[in-house]
């Protein structure tokens, strides 16, 4: 039998498209789909000893199908046991203990021939006939519920036309193989069946889902809306989803998508109840059981998040409240994970930084009421196929006040600061490890340990004033040795983005950005100028001493000190009057005078046999 969708409206709008991972994960967007009672089969055993739910004896009641035993048909079947109810040895530990995704050892290297083999089995007109040839390649037990599980995953596609008009829905297994199609009763059904011809012990379990169409933090009411399976392995029940194993829905729920999820497939109980809550709690297989209120309160972690190696996230809590203005999420993961976020769509409002095992994020929504975050995540040595970001959170950030001192420049990219990325690009031991630089009077410094055969290229933006060429020229580099410093003098208060590129030396190819930092000055007496233009034949470990500003005093007499190698002779040009410099100790030393002029020019001999100078440095002088 099957009941209309028991969640009513709730779940019938779906949800938004994420434009990054494409049609989202079947966990994320597939059936809400509506499940009758169980058969009235094999129940007497389940009212003994712990099973005695009073739902589970009102449903027995309700018991309607087939009559027949499992494996009575007995076409060369041998017959199957009457399924016992979960008890101690099934429970596993809740919350889940990060060891193991699934809840027995699993080598799926070994399953690959068997897995090969099951996807080229094409036989339609039984489903005996269909399971005699699966089981040719399958002896034990796990390999016969392996074969079954990706035959059905990779055949079965979801009925989006039928879960609209159920009527013409059958979800009888003979129906559902002849269809090619069915909607989540269906594939419990078959997978049941095809479960109990092979001598195994299965169960169609049913109850509420967060599929297709759930919305953070909605309540669940009415008939359950998913079906799924137990099989009983080894001396233990485990759980599996094949509906959700096969594919995806698009949010329209018009089309179905292949799209094959490992992750259904004996899920650890601790993380099958993230997103499916039976009806008879003793089926969640957990040594505590959850409770419908828990189940909905529960952060939603699709399957990405545990497919990607992620760990945990906090808060827990899918809806979240900002205080003061800010709302904070952070994720743990094992290894090196790059991140990105959207609030309501864009990444504008939050500061997010990568850490060696997870990200940190803080969230500055500019309106007030509820929005919408979702977290992405992706391996940073991704295969070209795996080389786009996932959807792996959601969370509901509700904002009372907004923070307005917390804008932040358009420029600003994430993740911001420093991190295990920035290090791997040859950045290593930075000065400063958090992503926000306050300074007081305008000036900050910051220094680096470079790797092997690195150029590095800085910008400096902010909103509203357009800094290109003098962007660049508000950083000033430093190289001795191995060592980079960065000195920013800024031409006025307000937020800015410094910007870090670099390329290999030996590249002749562009830079390309490798990270960035905010930098945030409230003193609005700060004007600082920009340093001196410099010139091609201003070699990268060269270092202006004095005068670092490249706005000179008219009418003055200019102190020059500059470091510089491998040069005969120094020249500052102010007009036509030519000031040499003197060599001292690897500095080149001398004063020069600004009256009536508007430029100063620092050239050098490279050789005494050049009668030529090249310029290295430009000043300019304040009009009078």
């Amino acid at each position: 039998g099957l009941h209309g969708d028991g969640n009513g409206n709730s779940r019938s709008q779906p949800r938004q498209g994420t434009d990054l991972n494409g049609p989202a994960d079947p966990c994320e967007q597939t059936p809400p789909v509506p499940s009758g009672p169980d058969k009235g089969t094999q129940v007497t055993v389940e009212i003994h000893h712990e099973d005695t739910s009073p739902q589970l004896i009102k449903r027995l009641s309700l018991g309607k199908g087939s009559q027949r035993l499992r494996g009575l048909d007995n076409k060369g079947f041998q017959r199957t046991e009457a399924p016992r109810p979960p008890g101690a040895k099934d429970l596993h530990a809740y919350p889940w203990d990060k060891s193991s995704l699934k809840s027995m050892p699993v080598d799926l290297q070994q399953f690959k021939k068997l897995d090969a083999y099951a996807l080229e089995v094409n036989v339609k007109n039984s489903v005996e006939e269909l399971v005699k040839a699966l089981l040719k390649q399958a002896r034990t037990d796990l390999e016969k519920v392996r074969a079954i599980w990706m035959w059905i995953c990779h055949h079965i596609e979801y009925d989006v036309v039928g879960y609209h008009n159920k009527s013409q829905l059958s979800s009888k297994p003979r129906d559902v193989l002849q269809m090619g199609k069915s909607i989540c009763e269906g594939y419990a059904e078959l997978f049941e069946h095809m479960c109990s011809l092979a001598g195994i012990q299965c169960k169609k379990l049913s109850g509420h889902a967060k599929g297709h169409g759930y919305k953070t933090g909605q309540t669940f009411t009415g008939d359950s809306d998913h079906a799924w399976n137990a099989v009983y392995l080894e001396g233990r029940w485990h759980l599996l989803d094949s509906t959700w194993g096969s594919g995806s829905v698009d949010d329209s729920f018009t089309k179905f998508t292949y799209r094959y999820n490992e992750f259904y497939f004996l899920t650890h109980p601790a993380l099958f109840i993230n997103n499916h809550f039976p009806d008879n709690s003793n089926w969640q297989l957990l040594k505590t059981t959850l409770t419908l209120k828990e189940f909905e309160n529960n952060m939603l972690h699709n399957s990405n998040f545990y497919t990607l190696g992620l760990l945990a996230a906090h808060p827990e809590t899918p809806i979240i409240q900002t205080v003061k203005g800010k709302a904070s999420v952070s994720v743990d993961c094992r290894s090196g994970m790059l991140f990105m976020f959207k609030l309501k769509g864009t990444d504008e409002q939050g500061l997010m930084t990568l850490k060696k095992y997870g990200m940190k994020l803080d969230i500055y929504p500019q309106k007030t009421g509820s929005h919408k975050l979702e977290i992405f995540a992706k391996p940073s040595k991704a295969e070209a196929s795996d080389d786009v970001y996932k959807c792996v959170l959601e969370y509901v950030v509700e904002c009372e006040s907004v923070d307005k001192a917390m804008r932040f420049p358009k420029d600003l990219h994430q993740p911001v600061g420093p991190s295990w990325f920035s290090e791997r690009q040859g950045f290593l031991r930075p000065s400063h490890r958090e992503p926000v630089l306050h300074t007081n009077d305008g000036r900050c410094s910051l220094t680096f340990t470079l790797g092997k055969d690195i150029s590095v290229l800085t910008s400096l933006h902010a909103d509203g004033s357009s800094l290109e060429d003098m962007g660049r020229r508000h950083v000033l580099q430093i190289r001795r040795g191995n060592q980079i410093e960065l000195k920013v003098h800024l031409p006025h208060a307000g937020s800015f983005v410094l910007k870090i590129y670099s390329k290999k030396k030996s590249d002749p190819g562009n830079y390309d950005y490798i990270f960035n930092y905010l930098i945030r000055c409230q003193n609005t007496e700060v004007k600082w100028p920009a340093f001196p233009k410099s010139y091609s034949k201003w070699l990268q470990d060269y270092e202006i001493l004095e005068p670092l500003s490249g706005l000179l005093p008219a009418n003055r007499n200019v102190q020059f000190k500059l470091k510089m190698h491998g040069i005969t002779k120094v020249l500052v040009q102010a007009e036509n009057t030519f000031h040499p410099l003197t060599q001292n100790r690897g500095c080149w030393e001398g004063t020069c005078n600004t009256s009536g002029c508007t430029e100063v020019l620092v050239m050098v001999h490279e050789n005494a046999n050049h009668t030529f100078y090249s310029r290295v440095l430009k000043y300019k002088v304040e009009t009078q």
